[in-house]
């Protein structure tokens, strides 16, 4: 495995630790300044909203993810990688835990210092179906 992969792939390890930490800070060091995301149901989205989210959700609710990594191709400055993910979303308040899962795709750029940050993010994510007992 190529630098590059195992660095995109340490990426996204830590945006799943740091989403489950509640570090909101390390989230968003993760990602370019314009960085886009694209989820079911919204208009695109940037950093400031994304952030915005981030910290209306904190203390609200336990997020829990698992992102398996299917396909990491890069292509000089810029990668994309294509993921199954699984999350968890725990209320504090007691509530159900909300299970979504869905492919993701993403789009990383590579920085002048030689860090990856994600750059465009697309998702599927939709509720979970319930396992037959």
């Amino acid at each position: 495995m190529a630098d590059d992969e195992r660095q995109i792939r340490a990426l996204i390890a830590e945006w799943i630790r740091a989403s489950a930490a509640g570090e909101h800070a390390t989230v968003l060091s993760l990602m370019t300044d314009d960085v886009v995301f694209l989820v079911p149901g919204h208009e695109p989205f940037g950093k400031a909203e994304f952030a915005e989210a981030d910290r209306a959700m904190a203390g609200r609710f336990r997020l829990d993810g698992r992102s398996e990594v299917e396909e990491v191709v890069v292509a000089g400055d810029w990668a994309f990688c294509r993921t199954h993910l699984r999350l968890a979303i725990t209320p504090a308040d007691g509530s159900p835990t909300m299970r979504r899962a869905g492919r993701t795709l993403s789009v990383f750029r590579k920085q002048p210092d030689g860090a990856w940050k994600l750059a465009r993010a697309a998702n599927r994510l939709a509720p979970e179906a319930e396992k037959p007992a």
